[in-house]
């Protein structure tokens, strides 16, 4: 990576940077596929979101660098220092181990999510700082990193410390990072882009997609976590599938009442 006679503080600087870099560009490329994806299948969707897509682009790539701070020390920690639980060789983690780290991370991940989004409700934390993320009306799929630093902090967060606790191999890593860049664009974008057998199957019943997560914008006081239900299920703050996407999406389901 870089000349081991770098200072220290020049080195994570700019690891980080580059990082940065890399989370800017997987965030453009990804909200741009789906972004082309939404004109495609649901034309006109976005018509006259211009200004709130330009404003969501640059608190997103605001988010980038608090993203890629912690990430890019990380990164140069283990690489340098082995300061880390990530392990490049699959035979040192037993074979079932590799999806259960997965798993262990989203959920670790949705818990830490749902429970700093329910703070980021009470009404002074949303003035100061998850009113950015709301003032999306309705979300786009460029919405998915639009925050003020003080909420990108609390997600930014959550990963680079489990890698010192929870032990994971860096393909399953890349998976879990793959699985919160998509869900996360295509939970924001307005539309629902999973077929009808898997949402409203028992396993998407558990499951937060556009369907759930658009009722979060609509109502706000509900539905709060990122990847499951189980939370929300638990807490009593999970009110079913926005009424208008289901309807949009024709599927003849029932959406619990209010």
């Amino acid at each position: 990576m870089l000349p081991a006679d770098t200072p220290v503080p020049l080195a994570l600087l700019i690891v980080s940077l580059a990082v940065t870099l890399i989370v800017a560009l997987r965030y453009a490329l990804t909200s741009g596929l789906f972004a082309y994806a939404t004109a495609k299948m649901r034309p006109g969707l976005y018509d006259g979101k211009g200004a709130q897509i330009r404003r969501e682009v640059r608190w997103s790539l605001l988010s980038a660098g608090i993203y890629g701070a912690p990430a890019g020390i990380v990164l140069w920690g283990w690489k340098h220092h082995d300061w880390t639980l990530i392990t490049a060789d699959w035979a040192s983690l037993p074979l079932w181990y590799h999806p259960l780290s997965v798993l262990i991370y989203l959920f670790v991940q949705d818990t830490c999510f749902y429970w700093s989004h329910r703070w980021m409700h009470r009404p002074r934390w949303f003035r100061i700082a998850h009113a950015v993320h709301h003032d999306s009306r309705p979300p786009t799929a460029w919405t998915a990193m639009s925050f003020h630093p003080i909420e990108a902090v609390t997600g930014a967060i959550v990963v680079p410390v489990l890698v010192f606790l929870v032990p994971i191999h860096l393909a399953m890593l890349g998976l879990v990072l793959t699985v919160a860049t998509v869900m996360g664009v295509t939970n924001h974008m307005g539309w629902e882009m999973f077929p009808r057998w898997l949402v409203h199957s028992p396993l998407g019943n558990w499951l937060i997609t556009a369907s759930h997560h658009e009722r979060h914008h609509e109502e706000y006081r509900c539905n709060y976590g990122l990847y499951f239900r189980v939370w929300d299920r638990l807490c009593g703050t999970d009110k079913g599938l926005s009424k208008r996407i289901v309807a949009e999406a024709g599927h003849a389901v029932q959406v619990p009442a209010e």
